[in-house]
């Protein structure tokens, strides 16, 4: 039974591990004057104020662009790295996120607002994974406008 027991907590946790990246439905992106500026879909794939794919983030946390090329990766552990593998950023626990020199440019919040380093409302991503959003909003590594 113990064995039974520790193969079915291995397996939720893989499915967790899995499906961190994904959203339960599409989930709108909207700039600071709650225009919608894009959407992130539950299969990963991001689509501008168009509806043109410009990109996907894998359940394994690897970033595509719309030719499907690898622009960069969000680790388990909040950090965001380029097609490189350098380390561009983080995203902490509390939403806060830094840049490669570790200052912070901004933060997500908790209802999915997204605030620069002045704490003034750039935009809102609900329903998004704060790693997803930061990548959005602050990396440059797709752009949804």
């Amino acid at each position: 039974m113990k064995k039974l027991f520790k193969l079915l907590l291995l397996a939720i946790m893989f499915n967790a591990q899995c499906s961190m990246f994904n959203v339960a439905q599409a989930q709108t992106v909207r700039d600071r004057y709650n225009s919608q500026i894009g959407k992130v879909e539950s299969n990963g794939v991001i689509r501008d104020r168009y509806n043109s794919q410009i990109g996907k983030v894998e359940s394994n946390g690897v970033i595509r662009d719309r030719y499907n090329s690898q622009v960069g990766k969000i680790e388990s552990n909040g950090v965001i790295r380029d097609r490189y593998n350098s380390q561009i950023g983080k995203v902490e626990s509390n939403g806060v996120v830094r840049d490669r020199y570790n200052s912070q440019i901004g933060k997500v919040e908790s209802n999915g607002v997204i605030r620069d380093r002045y704490n003034s409302q750039i935009g809102k991503a609900e329903g998004i994974e704060p790693r997803i959003a930061a990548v959005l909003f602050f990396m440059n590594l797709l752009h949804l406008n």
